[in-house]
């Protein structure tokens, strides 16, 4: 398990430091063949960098974060890697801003699914017992998540909830049934908190009894869903 968490915190060392770095070399590197003026460039990583630092100590044990800042830092890694050529009176790489954008978000969310799977994939019921706070994506939800805490857990319909509307959090304590579902693609999925749109596809789902409601949440990691909740909610 300890290897496995250091794996883990050496990816989202990757995404919070690792980007910036990567990036403020290669700024350099480009700064270097023109003139002065040009080392402004590395203000941007210089300031990515000192701004991951802080962050990665407060978002460590937190999943829930790493997808948005690993696809904030790789964007601008890729948007600043190709305009800032036109510092040194290098225009071509600016035709490809658009594709380095979007290259860039890709290979930042790659790097925090990667996280993500470190840390739950195979689920081992040792987690019960870190601080991780442990987050599952919902199928056919977009942004939707739930969120296992240490005592609690919370279904959101967005990564930063901004409304009452937007969550529902219960503690483990009033969590009275967890049960692995099927669902067939046909179901019209309801929701007591807002979503942009449910849509139902064929897979694994889960069905939580809390407080005397009941939710269908579809995700493809249902039976580790069901083993985190049961492990809390055991200790």
């Amino acid at each position: 398990m300890e290897s496995r968490l250091r794996r883990v915190q050496r990816i989202v060392a990757g995404i919070y430091l690792g980007i910036p770095a990567v990036l403020l070399v290669v700024v350099a590197a480009i700064a270097s063949t023109g003139t002065p003026a040009a080392w402004i460039g590395c203000v941007v990583p210089i300031g990515m960098l000192v701004i991951g630092f802080v962050l990665r100590r407060r978002h460590r044990y937190q999943p829930r974060w790493w997808l948005g800042v690993a696809g904030l830092f790789g964007g601008l890694t890729g948007l600043t890697v190709t305009l800032f050529p036109l510092a040194v009176g290098v225009w071509w790489p600016a035709i490809l801003a658009l594709p380095g954008l979007i290259l860039g978000i890709v290979a930042g969310l790659a790097l925090a699914r990667a996280a993500d799977r470190a840390l739950l994939v195979p689920f081992d019921p040792e987690l019960a017992g870190t601080p991780y706070e442990l987050v599952f994506r919902l199928r056919g939800i977009p942004l939707a998540a739930v969120l296992v805490g240490a005592d609690s857990v919370t279904v959101q319909s967005h990564p930063v909830p901004r409304a009452a509307h937007q969550f529902r959090t219960y503690p483990l304590t009033a969590i009275t049934g967890t049960y692995e579902f099927s669902l067939s693609g046909s179901e019209r999925l309801r929701f007591p908190i807002a979503v942009t749109h449910a849509v139902a596809s064929q897979g694994p789902a889960v069905i939580l009894q809390a407080n005397g409601e009941d939710w269908v949440l579809p995700t493809n990691q249902a039976g580790t869903l069901i083993d985190v909740l049961t492990e809390r909610r055991g200790s």
